[in-house]
This record gives structure tokens, C-alpha cells and sequence, in this order.
């Protein structure tokens, strides 16, 4: 079951949008040099269809994107719920922040406006950094992925 520890909204995480991020628990990639350790146990509270609706409504109106942050231990539930997001709110941009080298081939991408995978690497250096391992992808609407990592590297 994918349980959530906190959410803000973020302005960064995904350029150009007004995002909900939301940070998932239970993460199993245990990344050197992870800022948010805290976010490795599985505890927090559930992120379901009804808690979702709930935990959506007040920022409806004010966020551009939704953004799953984690959530490797179960990527199909986040596939998903970012499904149902879809088909709730189809002018809502959803996002997922993964920690696996690979998009796994449950995921589709129809459900999905941007997806970051890559475990973090310190000697390689967050998103901002040009010799990054990690990739933001946009999803366009012919399911290819269009890498727009460089929207974070200062020029």
C-alpha cells in the first residue's frame, strides 16, 4: 500500500508548473548522500483513491501538476492512481519522480506528463547539476519521451 509522509506546493520540481508534490514512503533504492532518509520506512499515511480526492481539494485550483515523489516499491499503485487522477481532472499535468534507472514496463505512459527516473548519485549530482545520471522526461502525446533535463542546469 503507497503511504505518504508530507506534500508542499513546489515550484521547482517539475519546470514551468505549480506542482503538488507529494512524498511517498517505503522507498527501496536507499540512494548514498539521499536527502529525505526518513522517506526509506514504510510509515505514513495511505495515499488512496478517497485520500487523494481529499488531500486534491483545496490546492485544485492553485497547482498545475501533481507529482508522485517515490513510490518505487509499487510503482503499478502509482501507475494507478495517476490513472485515476487522468480521469478525474484531465487538464491536471501529473508527474512521478522515480528512483529506478528504467521506467518499468507497467507504467503507462498516457498517465504521465513527466517522469524522472534515476537513482541519486552524489559524485554525479542532483537534476541541476549537467553531469547528472538523473532524466526528467516529458510525455508527449505520442508516448515518446522528450528528456528536458537541461530545463535544470543553469546556462
Amino acid at each position: 500500500m503507497l503511504k505518504f509522509y508530507n506534500f508542499d506546493i513546489v515550484f521547482q520540481e517539475i519546470p514551468d508548473e505549480t506542482t503538488l508534490a507529494v512524498n511517498l514512503t517505503n522507498c527501496p533504492n536507499h540512494c548514498k548522500g539521499c536527502h529525505s532518509p526518513h522517506l526509506w520506512a514504510d510509515t505514513g499515511t495511505p495515499l488512496e483513491e478517497e485520500s487523494l480526492k481529499t488531500l486534491l481539494i483545496p490546492y485544485i485550483n492553485g497547482i498545475t501538476c501533481f507529482c508522485f515523489m517515490g513510490g518505487d516499491a509499487e510503482p503499478e499503485a502509482v501507475n494507478h492512481l495517476a490513472g485515476l487522477l487522468r480521469n478525474l481532472y484531465p487538464k491536471l499535468k501529473i508527474g512521478w519522480y522515480s528512483g529506478r534507472n528504467e521506467i518499468v514496463p507497467e507504467i503507462k505512459f498516457s498517465n504521465f506528463d513527466y517522469i524522472k527516473v534515476g537513482p541519486y548519485q552524489e559524485e554525479e549530482g542532483s537534476l541541476k547539476s549537467s553531469t547528472t545520471n538523473q532524466h526528467l522526461y516529458k510525455i508527449l502525446s505520442s508516448g515518446e519521451k522528450l528528456d528536458i533535463t537541461s530545463k535544470f542546469w543553469r546556462h
